[in-house]
């Protein structure tokens, strides 16, 4: 962990984590949903698009497939191949191309045609894991959730919120740490600054605002494990 003993005006986790959740607030009064959709179905197929791929390259694919095929029921007609010749710049195309094809015949066969409203049901699907399922949970039905994604994980080490040794405990102390009625919008705001200021390369845990704040003496680059 980084040291949090006398290097750090804030002796304890609560207090990091109540600082970081009230500046991310100022900070990000708004938390829009990065990955442009107009439905339950259409966020859990960009969900699903986005592993290990950008909000921004998945954006510039969607608009495409969903005038294809914007419904689950529209979905689980097409062909694979055809869906994978619209997403294969989102990489890893053969299999997310077979996961949207065959989640959409389940949430057809199984659902009515509506996405499930449970974690169970969601991690059910095919290529729909838990991050995936927290992400509909919370964006699309409201439900209290946190997912984590390389951002959260790599900020919550670096803040000393977390150990950092993966990413269901990462998920387990952010969700100790902060209230319930704050995960949806939090995750997002961590998001953001992950993205615009403590990013991988732009930061290593000494140089971004909240870094400084938490730690104004470390010296040392923080890595995640």
């Amino acid at each position: 962990m980084p040291d949090t003993t006398v290097t750090s005006p804030f002796k304890t986790k609560a207090a990091r984590a109540a600082y970081v959740d009230k500046k991310l607030a100022a900070l990000y009064p708004e938390t829009p949903i990065p990955l442009r959709h107009g439905d339950a179905f259409t966020l859990l197929v960009a969900v699903v698009l986005s592993a290990q791929c950008t909000d921004k390259r998945v954006n510039e694919v969607t608009p495409e497939l969903f005038a294809l095929a914007g419904t689950a029921e529209k979905m689980s007609r097409q062909r694979v191949a055809d869906i994978q010749r619209i997403i294969r710049p989102c990489g890893l195309s053969p299999q997310k191309a077979k996961a949207i094809s065959g989640l959409s015949k389940i949430i057809v066969q199984k659902h009515g045609g509506q996405v499930p409203r449970t974690f169970e049901e969601l991690e059910d699907l095919p290529g729909v894991g838990h991050k995936t399922a927290s992400v509909v949970m919370s964006q699309a039905w409201g439900v209290p959730a946190f997912p984590v994604d390389t951002h959260i994980h790599r900020l919550a080490f670096r803040w000393g919120l977390s150990d950092g040794s993966n990413v269901v405990q990462t998920e387990r102390d952010l969700k100790k740490l902060f209230p319930v009625d704050h995960w949806n919008a939090l995750h997002l705001r961590i998001i953001y600054y992950g993205r615009e200021h403590c990013t991988a390369r732009g930061c290593d845990g000494t140089v971004c605002e909240i870094c400084r704040a938490l730690y104004p003496n470390r010296k040392r680059a923080v890595r995640v494990k």
